[in-house]
């Protein structure tokens, strides 16, 4: 059976990076608090340690969700959990939600999170780029998933069914070497170069050239889709608003659609009213009653 086979009547509901309104992103508190709340999946960004161990952080940089600094990759996974990444939410952390200082997590973790959870649940996992180690992130991503005990042709493991998505090209691509297409998602966000230059602020000839990279990942992406060389597709609510032909176009054809990152109820209609498979949201109990 597909993923296709077993969609339910109402989108699937995926929790993006745990319930991450009330908790901090990434958190254990914040995937407990999903599972709780009922989602059907719960979405994280994994990021390479010094020592190469995958850890579960959006950004490149440890300033904005820890109370350290620099880039994710120069530390090793013991710096890494001397860290506190849960105090800048300002918010409790129930006792049944663990500590403090168990509150940053590595993909392993997460898994064992997961594997508890008593039911059958989805795991999207975005590959961040770019990257300092390359496609090195995929290839030790799948390899952590080998040793749980994940089966490449049906991709789960256990109790847990595996997406795989990236806004990155060269990770999809390769990802499609060992990953069949319906299992992997191409992400598309809606590039303005002019807008991301002077957002970027990195003077007119850098921030352009960014810019364009940026937006020739758009394009390639959207040419992925359009030849069906994967089997989902991965807008921001932003594009399914601006591209209502393409994203109809993409549906028809069979895309499977995981749209991210879904909070307003006008949205949440929006995607139901499309026949989108997939919200991916901060906010999945409000999400969950709504639908």
């Amino acid at each position: 059976m597909t993923i296709e086979d077993s969609a339910p009547a109402r989108p699937l509901v995926y929790a993006h990076r745990g319930a991450s309104a009330d908790f901090a992103e990434h958190t254990r508190a914040a995937y407990l608090r999903a599972l709780a709340d009922g989602a059907d999946g719960v979405e994280c960004d994994v990021q390479l340690t010094r020592d190469q161990h995958v850890v579960l952080l959006h950004d490149a940089n440890l300033d904005r969700t820890s109370d350290g600094t620099g880039p994710v990759a120069e530390r090793t996974i013991d710096e890494l959990r001397l860290l506190d990444f849960s105090s800048w939410k300002g918010v409790h952390i129930p006792l049944a939600y663990g500590a403090q200082s168990e509150q940053f997590l590595t993909l392993p973790d997460l898994l064992d999170l997961l594997r508890n959870s008593g039911r059958d649940i989805g795991l999207a996992i975005e590959l961040k780029h770019p990257s300092p180690y390359q496609l090195k992130l995929e290839d030790r991503v799948l390899e952590v998933l080998r040793r749980g005990g994940w089966d490449p042709l049906t991709s789960r493991l256990g109790n847990i069914r595996v997406t795989f998505m990236s806004f990155s090209p060269d990770s999809v691509r390769h990802l499609r070497k060992t990953v069949p297409g319906e299992f992997i998602c191409q992400l598309l966000d809606d590039i303005n170069v002019a807008e991301v230059r002077e957002e970027l602020g990195l003077g007119p000839i850098t921030g352009g050239a960014v810019a364009n990279v940026m937006k020739a990942a758009q394009l390639e992406g959207e040419r992925i889709l359009n030849d069906c060389e994967v089997g989902m597709a991965g807008p921001g609510i932003d594009y399914v608003r601006q591209h209502a032909r393409t994203v109809q176009r993409w549906l028809a054809s069979g895309r499977r659609f995981r749209v991210w990152t879904v909070d307003a109820e006008n949205d949440v209609a929006l995607c139901q009213g499309l026949g989108i498979h997939e919200i991916t949201t901060n906010k999945p109990a409000q999400v969950l009653a709504q639908l």
